[in-house]
């Protein structure tokens, strides 16, 4: 089982940190912008407000629909694997429309509800009016990814997402600085390798080289697969869209104290994204696994399977973000020159990440009910970190503590959910097990 795992996930987790890379350099480059750095960063901290919600919605089709798929394949119903992977093409188009059309128009009132001042609007504005005319090709690639590890060709996921990355490498000191494009040029580089990797991705889901195949004749919408596959995803969905709605709340917190707390917000995600990008990555890997040995009633494979991806991505968890909170200047330093914008950070990130180093287990766990199919449990995972937990604490922190109580409420909520979710699954997975074994 553990080379089957890694050689699963090794593939998955270098395609996350290269695409990691996209958020990473586009930041990097655009804190250093002479002058305007730091106001620029809080502008593009904003924006992935908005970015982060569209881009939940693929979740839908990438986490809800990949392990139906690997299902159908494991329990040998290849047809209806075809039809999932049709049905998800489509909605992933229809997503894009829907969206697109009026975040563009509503731009305005969006940016300054979440917390756009009257500096920093103009770097939020130019950013997202450039990446929203992207929107297909990051449906397209985060949405249809999952479903080419789902046939266990995770390098040729990972390809798809170097293409784009190794582009965006490329053309971000191009636009940004030798066309003197600024912030508008760091999101034009971006749009560019966004639609590399897409047309990349479908090239080869549309091939005969994929065992699993988009095919016209399965396109057609059908209720049933789509009401499983939204019911598997919206978990996933929630857990991205809620990322959202606490970069909502976060934002226009941190506005009433200064932009250089949002900029400083911005600098910690940001690192954040170094540790759970490539736990997510780990976790494309291991979730077809699990959902392929569930489909065929192999329960022994797959305990097998959770104690290895368990050891793995709580290990991984608690040393990266342990060492963010030691080191915080050094983290801030990658993004910024602005010796104020490392001082904020040094004093917060560790109050920031501190609950954060026992999250690999509601990594693991949440991901493992995801692979079982159990969506209701999923539901309430999701709700519980963000919406019912982290959003109440940083109103009622921020009262108490001031800006100090908007970074520790990330801290509580962590512990609080990721404790609820791993005593949850201890009670739960057991029965999940015998369940299976008496079919």
């Amino acid at each position: 089982m553990l080379p089957l795992i890694f050689s699963m996930s090794l593939p998955a987790v270098a395609a996350q940190l290269v695409n990691l890379l996209y958020s990473i350099i586009d930041r990097v480059y655009i804190g250093h912008i002479p002058d305007v750095g730091t106001d620029a960063l809080a502008g593009i901290g904003i924006t992935s407000s908005v970015i982060v919600l569209i881009a939940a919605f693929s979740q839908i089709v990438g986490s809800g629909g990949a392990p139906l798929a690997a299902m159908a394949l494991g329990s040998g119903d290849r047809e209806r694997a075809g039809k999932i992977l049709g049905n998800g093409f489509v909605l992933l188009i229809i997503f894009s429309v829907v969206l697109c059309v009026p975040v563009y128009i509503f731009m305005k009132p969006i940016l300054n509800l979440i917390g756009a001042s009257d500096v920093t609007f103009t770097y939020a504005a130019d950013y997202l009016s450039v990446y929203l005319t992207g929107t297909i090709f990051v449906m397209f690639t985060t949405g249809l990814t999952t479903f080419i590890n789902a046939q266990g060709r995770s390098n040729i996921a990972m390809v798809s997402v170097l293409i784009g990355a190794a582009a965006n490498i490329a053309l971000d000191p191009l636009f940004i600085y030798a066309f003197d494009m600024g912030v508008k040029g760091a999101a034009v580089a971006t749009v560019i390798s966004q639609f590399l990797s897409s047309v990349f991705v479908l090239g080869f889901l549309f091939s005969k080289k994929a065992s699993l195949r988009i095919e016209k004749k399965y396109m057609k919408p059908e209720a049933k697969i789509l009401g499983r596959m939204f019911s598997l995803g919206v978990a996933p969905f929630i857990m991205a869209s809620t990322e959202s709605l606490i970069g909502f709340v976060f934002n226009s917190t941190l506005k009433i104290y200064g932009d250089v707390y949002v900029s400083a917000l911005t600098v910690m995600q940001s690192a954040i994204q170094i540790v759970g990008v490539p736990l997510s990555g780990f976790s494309q890997g291991f979730v077809p696994i699990i959902s392929y040995n569930y489909g065929t009633g192999n329960t022994k494979r797959i305990k097998e399977c959770f104690k290895i991806a368990m050891t793995v991505m709580f290990t991984v968890n608690f040393v990266l973000l342990l060492l963010m909170a030691i080191f915080p200047e050094f983290t801030a330093s990658m993004f910024t020159k602005d010796e104020n914008l490392i001082r904020v950070v040094g004093e917060y990130m560790p109050v920031f990440v501190a609950g954060m180093t026992i999250f690999g287990l509601q990594r693991c766990c949440q991901n493992m009910f995801v692979a079982l199919g159990q969506a209701k449990t999923s539901l309430f995972i999701a709700l519980l970190r963000k919406v019912i937990l982290l959003v109440p604490l940083v109103y009622v922190f921020s009262k108490f503590f001031g800006v100090t109580g908007v970074y520790a409420a990330e801290s509580v909520a962590d512990v609080l959910a990721a404790t609820t979710c791993t005593v949850l699954f201890a009670i739960k997975f057991p029965k999940i097990m015998k369940e299976k074994q008496k079919i």
